[in-house]
């Protein structure tokens, strides 16, 4: 056998067993609930079903697409040459199916168990939050739309007078989001971290009076794939400029620094996020068409990156605050 191994002794062996084997940690069931009308709406367990809580809807055996996402892979190829070249890649939507059971303990609780099943995931209602909680406490989410599988199915096999059957069809975001966003934040004068990394501090910046100018600040996103940076700029700041080390940057440089920007008690956020990409002071200008020719905003990638940071605050101190949701391939 080329690779070493252990083999635990059994009884016709006659020996004594070598080394123990490593205990297991307890760890609870993972509990999983659907949330309807975008979050907001009521709560149902799913997992969390006992002998005593009846009427209940609850998961059964067989639920897919909860793990990696599907991923479209595009290439190209030539009529002349074995295979072919990678373009490109990108995560399409989850198709994730959830065998759900209700069951009632008359008629009319299974009618009332579908109507509240109903509510939850008609899309008309907004989009359902799809929620697993690790027995450390630990919690991720998806964000999903109903497609289909309650349009009912009355055979013997899926439907009796107290309880029914459903193969739940939903369409999901591809990535698992945290409930905590990450979040760090600095002031002129006293560099300041409210939350660190695993291990290190999420952004060991140090900001001093005058002129901020950090090349390579590492920052962590503890996610498994990018994240989009949200950056809150309190005033007084005169201008800035955010940058990645591959040359992509945004900012706000005047021609003329001796007048405030952002003043004092005003804050500048640049949501950078797909589907948002705006720049508002904190009274809804839209700061957009003054920033730089060629701004581009840009994502942190998963682990530890570098960002250039440069900031002319104003007469008094000023602050800097960036926050991201970690994402995750799976729960």
């Amino acid at each position: 056998m080329p690779i070493p191994g252990y083999r635990l002794p059994s009884w016709e062996d006659n020996a004594p067993i070598i080394g123990v084997p490593p205990a297991p940690d307890y760890w609870g069931h993972t509990k999983v609930t659907i949330t309807g009308a975008n979050g907001t709406g009521e709560e149902i367990h799913l997992t969390d079903f006992s002998g005593r809580s009846w009427p209940a809807i609850f998961l059964q055996d067989g639920a897919t697409g909860l793990d990696m996402p599907p991923m479209e892979v595009y290439t190209d190829t030539s009529p002349n040459l074995d295979g072919g070249w990678f373009r490109s890649t990108r995560a399409a939507e989850r198709q994730i199916l959830l065998p759900l059971y209700l069951y009632g303990i008359d008629r009319r609780t299974i009618l009332n168990l579908k109507r509240k099943l109903s509510r939850t995931l008609n899309p008309k209602n907004g989009h359902c939050v799809l929620r697993f909680t690790e027995g450390d406490s630990t919690s991720r989410h998806l964000t999903a739309y109903y497609k289909g599988g309650m349009e009912g199915n009355e055979g013997s096999d899926n439907a009796g007078f107290t309880w029914c059957r459903y193969g739940i069809q939903l369409t999901a975001d591809p990535w698992f989001y945290g409930d905590r966003d990450v979040i760090a934040e600095w002031k002129t004068g006293v560099g300041r971290v409210f939350l660190k990394g695993t291990g290190k501090p999420f952004l060991p910046l140090d900001i001093s009076e005058g002129t901020i100018s950090s090349r390579g600040v590492a920052i962590f996103n503890p996610g498994d794939v990018e994240a989009w940076p949200v950056w809150q700029l309190d005033g007084p700041v005169r201008s800035f400029t955010i940058s990645s080390p591959d040359g992509r940057q945004f900012g706000i440089n005047p021609k003329d620094t001796s007048k405030d920007l952002i003043a004092s008690g005003e804050t500048l956020t640049i949501d950078t996020r797909p589907g948002y990409k705006t720049i508002t002071r904190s009274n809804g200008e839209n700061f957009w068409p003054r920033l730089d020719p060629w701004p581009a905003m840009f994502e942190l990638p998963a682990g530890e990156s570098k960002v250039n940071v440069q900031m002319n605050p104003g007469a008094s101190n000023a602050a800097l605050r960036l926050s991201i949701r970690p994402r995750f391939e799976s729960y």
